[in-house]
């Protein structure tokens, strides 16, 4: 008997097959199923009527799943309920449609755990990397009030307009992180290349050399003797950073802090995460989550440290019975702009609607933010570059210039 139940217990892993065949009027047909074996399947489609001539197991390593995919999946979704389709049906239709193996195999597990009997939310629980608390609880407030098609499209909808906010905030950091890995790329290429030609011509000279000349050519020599320790150096302190970023909260709450503190660019990044904050709430608030429990996803989604510390302790002194307004004024956080919007929700009883003009507010303000930084950055880019490379072949054009003195 205990032999008996160890095997009934053992979980059977099932896997993605494709097949093609035949029906019973003999029109040609395909399609995808997902079985512990082929011979499972076969037998399957036997049943059906359907006269199996080519299984083959689908290939389902690779493939990365990005925000993008989760996204897309969401608004697919909550179309195709919205629709009339049934849910399994629509987890079917996307996930076999999908162009990656690894969201197609993520898609079809979630909708084999929905078969057996669980509920839409803790399926998506089971994979907290894809979804996390703010979607899984939506999912879990759309279900239990019966509005799923609803909820679905609300949360596809935040789901876009946070992707858009992200797509900003990386267009705008992107102009000088290509200033910076542009001119090292020249400079290393001048040093290690370009300037020792010159030397080989200036010993030849056998006159004093300028200063900048000197200059120039004591760290093209550092280059060309240690160029493996300079790249070797700079590629680990960019690992070491991004390791340390992502594993301490320590160094997240300090980056996190400066990039707020930065010039320029951390007045677009403190509008973004307040963009994206009141984005959020609103999101949680409309859907009947109650205010303390939305705070909790909201921390989490507020993509900085800083914001996130400040939502934890809003979310306390919430739930201690003070108002939003004045939890949010403790913080020295948000503007004095969003504060009134906020306390003139809360009066009215109408603070998703507030959150979202909020969140429509300052999405139109990272937008004009970083038009004007891409105008403003591309004129610098050819005046650090042109410093740069200009300052380097003076350098190296001075002795000339003095020879030519000399001789006329």
């Amino acid at each position: 008997m205990g032999a008996v139940t160890a095997r009934t217990d053992k979980k059977v892993k099932e896997v993605n097959f494709s097949w093609e065949g035949k029906d019973k009027t003999g029109k040609q047909i395909k399609g995808e199923m997902r079985a512990a074996g082929s011979v499972v399947v076969t037998s399957a489609l036997r049943r059906q009527g359907i006269k199996v001539t080519k299984i083959k197991k689908v290939n389902e390593s690779g493939g990365k799943i990005t925000d993008k995919d989760i996204t897309l999946f969401t608004r697919q979704l909550a179309t195709m309920m919205k629709s009339g389709v049934p849910l399994l049906q629509a987890f079917d239709i996307v996930g076999k449609g999908h162009d990656n193996p690894a969201m197609r195999k993520l898609l079809l597990d979630i909708k084999t755990d929905v078969e057996t009997g669980n509920n839409l939310a803790d399926a998506f629980r089971k994979y907290p990397l894809y979804f996390d608390n703010l979607f899984c609880n939506l999912v879990g407030a759309g279900e239990a009030a019966g509005i799923l098609d609803t909820l679905l499209d609300r949360l596809a909808t935040y789901k876009e307009k946070i992707q858009a906010i992200k797509g900003k905030i990386k267009s705008a950091l992107f102009y000088p992180l290509s200033i910076i890995v542009v001119a090292f790329i020249i400079t290393a290429i001048m040093m290690i290349f370009v300037i020792p030609s010159f030397k080989d011509l200036f010993d030849n000279f056998g006159a004093d050399l300028p200063g900048p000349t000197l200059f120039v050519m004591t760290i093209s020599d550092y280059f060309v003797e240690y160029w493996w320790a300079i790249f070797g150096s700079i590629g680990g302190s960019i690992y070491a950073f991004f390791y340390a970023w992502k594993r301490s909260a320590a160094m997240q709450r300090v980056i996190d802090r400066l990039m707020l503190r930065l010039p320029i660019f951390g007045n677009v990044i403190r509008k973004a995460t307040i963009a994206r904050w009141s984005r959020t709430l609103s999101t949680m608030f409309a859907a009947g989550v109650p205010l303390v429990e939305s705070l909790d996803s909201v921390a989490g989604a507020a993509g900085n440290y800083v914001y996130y510390e400040a939502t934890k302790k809003i979310q306390v002194e919430v739930s201690i019975g003070n108002s939003l307004t004045s939890s949010m004024a403790g913080t020295e956080l948000f503007p004095h702009m969003v504060l009134q919007m906020v306390a003139i929700g809360e009066e009215a009883g109408s603070l998703d609607s507030m959150l979202s003009k909020i969140a429509d507010f300052y999405e139109a303000e990272v937008d004009d933010a970083v038009e004007a930084l891409s105008s403003l950055m591309e004129p610098m880019i050819m005046v650090v570059l042109g410093t740069l490379i200009g300052g380097m072949v003076v350098a190296m054009y001075l002795p000339i210039f003095k020879m030519g003195m000399a001789v006329g």
